[in-house]
């Protein structure tokens, strides 16, 4: 466990590679789980990601990029539960 500069102390975060990732597409596996800089979230419960597709975004893969033609802010992230961390992103 490690302390930030402010006293709160800091949870290590699982890491999941793409490869592991891309089960979670609610296909593979039941889960249904997005990354989003470096951050994974698990979306599983949303009705907008049912069978893992939210319009023409697949589930199981690194969302980062294609926020910028969203019309949402990522915002949107803070509602879900995060789940890990995408292996080799900062």
């Amino acid at each position: 466990m490690k302390f930030s500069a402010n006293g709160l102390h800091a949870v290590a975060m699982h890491e999941y590679t793409r490869s592991q990732l891309a089960l979670r597409n609610g296909q593979d596996k039941p889960q249904v789980w997005v990354a989003f800089r470096g951050i994974i979230y698990d979306v599983t419960d949303s009705r907008l990601w049912r069978d893992g597709k939210h319009y023409e975004h697949w589930a199981g893969q690194d969302l980062t990029e294609e926020l910028a033609d969203a019309p949402h802010t990522d915002s949107v992230f803070a509602k879900f539960t995060v789940v890990g961390k995408l292996a080799g992103t900062p």
